[in-house]
């Protein structure tokens, strides 16, 4: 795990190596335990390319040293992330006349588009952002892992092209002063982070996942090599053999393949469904496993006493931690900071707590993120199976009757609340967006003083699902190409790399999700209940309590602070004279959305949390 930067550009517009150093300096958590550059000028176009690596040294600490030249073949690589199956690829590649000077599986990288060009991408396992700088083709090859699991922002300036893989170092060049992005802010109150390609910064976007980007000769040419497989219409047959079986044995693969460390590692511990399995199967190959759980000191919110029975179930070595509303007012700042984005949830504080806890022992962790985006493992995921029949129910009875019934109940039923305003949404795009979303598109026209041209709408999905896909599949591609990448991954890769530690997703390897995806709609819903297949996988593999538990969620409980502890906090960001994005919005209705949740009429907490983040991003940014 690392963090990369550089640039390809004409010699007389090109920085100097000092800017490659304050990019590096930058991104320094990303990988403090070495850094490197690699400066190239050709000679036939006169164009510069500079190449910087801060590395975390978790495989081959000794021989993994970036950037990584051959200057025999005229190549330089910069990468970021793991490739699990680079001891196979290894053997394929030594097996066609390649040799090794290193174990490390930078080289194998190196190898491979030797062997493969760009197209070697299709080849690899694992996640991954490269930079890789082909002298003899005056080309740079630039990467993105098939999910987004490891970041790479680009931007475009006189004619060259910048890489990194955070914001924060792109904004040290010369001469660039950030910019706000309005139209990015627009699809942000929907969306509660900014839909790829775009940032809320004006000219820098991101590379979006599964995706190749070749740049030669002031060109680039952008090729997606992958798309999530729910893109797709479902199978009508059931599958040959024993599913679940099938199932237990690539995800135990997929675990198995990312316990490939030269440094110590451990596991995030929920003690859900998708964690717990994941500690379960790591502790079929390991002697001894760490583990980590955060939680938090009001107590019906807190998961860890099914954490610690899966602890002492698997005898691992636990630790754990709480979380109070201080910890929100005191590292929300830095947060906003690393992420270089508001913080879309509450949970990214704890997460990053726990990162920083694990990062006291463990240079690496396993995590169960991927699990519900593939597995359908939300509430939502029910519920869009069912939307096509609720809205045959006659208006008159769902607007006159359901929807004002709901709406009365009491300030705890917020999901139902929830459910009922989102199943009324007829635009599909939308309802999906909404599920997670801050508001609909009806309450963000309200809410916002301001508008933008073409009325943005977020390019929420880069591919849109096939339309004889089935409603399941359809919004579960939503979230695999949006939610996950542009949301819960990029929560996932700051947080941890904040701490200076590696965090990997199993449920994420493209072979078990392309297994999944090819499997009938039963094998993930089932009556009431989502992820059936994990669930039946799990059985006697982990605590029954465990294993037949609803999902919780790791929900932080910001509803009750922002009407006690952080309501002070919260008023003084959004009311205070301060405040630098008060003018985004129609002061009466931001009024009536702070009184009603302060009040206990309604909770509005995802808003109130989305628009404080925006306006702490402001203050540093803007």
């Amino acid at each position: 795990m690392c963090g990369i930067a550089g640039w390809v550009a004409e010699a007389e517009d090109a920085p100097r190596v000092g800017a490659l150093v304050k990019m590096l300096d930058a991104i320094a958590h990303r990988g403090p335990d070495d850094h490197g550059s690699y400066h190239y000028r050709s000679a036939h176009d006169g164009c510069e390319a500079y190449l910087g690596h801060r590395r975390l040294a978790i495989i081959d600490p000794r021989g993994g040293h970036q950037p990584m030249r051959d200057d025999a073949t005229g190549l330089a690589l910069v990468y970021n992330g793991e490739i699990y199956n680079f001891r196979e690829l290894r053997d394929t590649l030594a097996a066609g006349g390649h040799r090794f000077s290193t174990g490390s599986d930078t080289e194998v990288l190196l190898r491979a588009y030797q062997q493969w060009g760009p197209g070697a991408v299709r080849q690899l396992r694992g996640m991954f952002a490269f930079a890789l700088w082909d002298s003899r083709a005056d080309r740079l090859v630039l990467a993105r892992d098939r999910f987004g699991e490891k970041p790479l922002f680009l931007m475009h300036r006189n004619g060259g092209l910048y890489f990194a893989s955070e914001i924060k170092a792109l904004l040290t060049l010369p001469g660039i002063t950030p910019a706000v992005d309005v139209d990015a802010i627009w699809d942000y109150l929907l969306y509660r982070y900014v839909p790829g390609p775009a940032t809320l910064f004006r000219d820098i976007r991101k590379l979006q996942p599964g995706t190749t980007a070749v740049w030669e000769r002031g060109r680039l040419t952008e090729t997606r090599y992958w798309s999530a497989p729910d893109r797709d219409a479902g199978p009508g047959a059931a599958p040959a053999g024993d599913p679940v079986r099938a199932f237990l044995t690539l995800l135990e693969d997929a675990v198995r393949g990312q316990m490939v460390s030269d440094a110590p590692f451990g596991a995030f511990l929920s003690g859900g469904l998708d964690s717990s399995t994941i500690v379960a199967l790591m502790r079929r190959h390991q002697a001894r496993v760490s583990t980590f759980s955060v939680g938090f000191r009001e107590d019906r919110y807190s998961e860890l006493p099914f954490a610690a029975e899966v602890a002492r179930r698997f005898g691992t070595d636990h630790h754990e931690i709480l979380v109070s509303h201080r910890d929100v007012i005191e590292r929300l700042p830095e947060l906003v900071r690393f992420r270089d984005a508001p913080v879309s949830e509450p949970s990214d504080v704890a997460v990053h707590m726990l990162a920083c806890e694990a990062a006291r022992s463990v240079k690496m962790v396993l995590t169960g993120e991927g699990s519900d985006e593939i597995l359908a493992g939300y509430p939502k995921h029910l519920l869009e199976r069912h939307a096509a029949r609720y809205r045959l129910l006659p208006r008159a009875l769902r607007r006159g009757l359901i929807a004002p019934l709901v709406r009365a109940l009491p300030y705890g039923f917020r999901r139902a609340k929830t459910a009922v305003a989102n199943l009324e949404i007829e635009d599909e795009r939308e309802r999906h967006a909404r599920w997670f979303g801050a508001q609909s598109r009806a309450e963000r026209d309200q809410l916002a003083a301001f508008r933008v041209s073409g009325a943005a709408t977020g390019a929420a999905a880069p591919q849109e699902a096939a339309p004889d896909a089935g409603a399941l599949r359809r919004i579960l591609h939503f979230d695999q190409t949006s939610w996950l990448p542009d949301n819960l991954l990029e929560r996932a890769d700051r947080m941890t790399m904040a701490a200076s530690i590696e965090a990997r997703a199993p449920f994420l390897d493209h072979r078990l999700a392309e297994f999944v995806s090819a499997l009938p709609d039963r094998y993930r819903v089932r009556g009431w209940r989502g992820k059936w297949i994990l669930r039946e996988a799990a059985r006697g593999l982990i605590p029954e309590r465990v294993r037949t538990r609803p999902k919780i969620g790791f929900r932080v409980p910001v509803n009750e602070w922002f009407r006690g502890s952080l309501r002070d906090y919260l008023f003084d960001h959004l009311r205070g004279a301060a405040s630098r994005t008060r003018g985004y919005y129609d002061r009466a209705v931001l009024d009536r959305y702070l009184d009603e949740h302060c009040s206990g009429r309604h909770n509005h907490e995802k808003l109130l949390w989305t628009l404080l983040n925006l306006e702490i991003w402001h203050r540093q940014y803007a």
